[in-house]
């Protein structure tokens, strides 16, 4: 009679070694990295002796984490510093047909900027700026972390250091959330400023601060509310509007006509976060209108593109599935509500049909 054991699948177990890199560089500190690995392969149990990493666990999943591993190592090898949200990214892009190595599928880096690479982390955010290259107006909408804007402006700052572009344009529309302007200390200039930090921020992060006062003294990179954008004709520009859902619809198409020659624009924005006070946005409309429209292209980046803490991701998840719920919640309440409402004119029912009682 054959053991219970018998019907068990056969395990693999498999020893690799690391060589020519700091483990803490692979594994992360206090081993955060391995704790990442062992969350998207359950079924496999990896062990670190030194520079020793032993897996066990179904044949197939220990060479998903043996390749994996080595990917990791391509990475590290090549200058790229890893992040748990990384290594998520990885691990997804290698389960998808025809992508064999993720370091290869991302390229080269977009910007190389104060001693840090910017590059594409995930197959959405690879097709995202891929886009930018090939077409005149790209639109990014996605959820927060997903690089949206962050990708938009490295590529802005490639093409100015290329001279493919003679400036840098970079914008958002001065919307509250929850906030009101009118109530903040100082000039319209200190009420408007920190709805257009993050736009300094990133700045700081891909040029030398000493060389950014000069560039915005100049025109060369100019950072301003969407609303003085109005009447002009942007040439030989690279054009970043930010936060493009709190557009209305007229400002979105006052934008988009500001195109000059020789310009690219791109459009980033996450439907699912709205502060306008009332009216449609004008990112929402222009999905519909534009989506045929020969060289503008539309990247919708999802949670999986999210390259912040992975916690975000979750997050963006949970409140798409309760924004989910809810949609379907006030459906039914229409539907009901319509029903009701037909109630009194509907006719033909049983006390319809009885006979009227005769008065003698």
């Amino acid at each position: 009679m054959p053991s219970e054991q018998s019907g068990n699948p056969p395990m693999r177990e498999l020893r690799l070694h690391v060589d020519g890199i700091a483990m803490v560089r692979l594994l992360g500190p206090e081993d955060r990295y391995l704790s990442t690995i062992e969350k998207q392969y359950p079924k496999v149990s990896v062990h670190v002796r030194g520079n020793d990493v032993t897996l066990v666990g179904l044949p197939d999943e220990v060479e998903a984490v043996r390749s994996l591993i080595e990917e990791l190592q391509h990475m590290i090898v090549e200058g790229q510093d890893l992040g748990e949200a990384q290594i998520t990214s990885s691990a997804r892009m290698m389960t998808v047909p025809g992508v064999t190595s993720p370091s290869q599928l991302l390229g080269a880096p977009i910007l190389t900027a104060r001693g840090k690479s910017v590059r594409a982390k995930s197959m959405g955010q690879k097709e995202y700026v891929d886009a930018i290259d090939s077409n005149t107006i790209v639109f990014g909408i996605g959820p927060a972390g997903t690089g949206k804007t962050y990708l938009a402006m490295a590529k802005a700052v490639r093409a100015l250091q290329n001279k493919e572009v003679e400036r840098i344009i970079l914008t958002r529309p001065a919307v509250e959330a929850g906030e009101r302007l009118g109530f903040l200390p100082g000039t319209l200039t200190d009420k408007i400023d920190p709805y257009l930090r993050p736009l300094y921020d990133a700045l700081g992060e891909m040029l030398d601060p000493e060389l950014i006062p000069k560039l915005l003294a100049s025109g060369t990179i100019e950072v301003a509310p969407l609303a003085y954008m109005r009447g002009r004709t942007l040439n030989s520009a690279f054009v970043v509007l930010d936060e493009a859902q709190n557009t209305t619809p007229e400002q979105m198409k006052m934008f988009l006509t500001r195109l000059g020659f020789g310009s690219k624009m791109v459009v980033t924005g996450d439907v699912t976060q709205i502060d306008l006070p009332a009216g449609a946005s004008g990112l929402k409309l222009v999905t519909r209108v534009l989506d045929e429209v020969e060289d503008i292209h539309f990247s919708y980046l999802t949670s999986a593109d999210v390259v912040r803490h992975t916690l975000v991701g979750r997050i963006v998840d949970a409140y798409t599935e309760y924004d989910a719920q809810k949609q379907a919640l006030r459906h039914e309440t229409a539907e009901a509500r319509d029903f009701a409402a037909r109630g009194p004119q509907r006719s033909g029912g049983p006390r319809d049909r009885l006979p009227k009682r005769s008065h003698s």
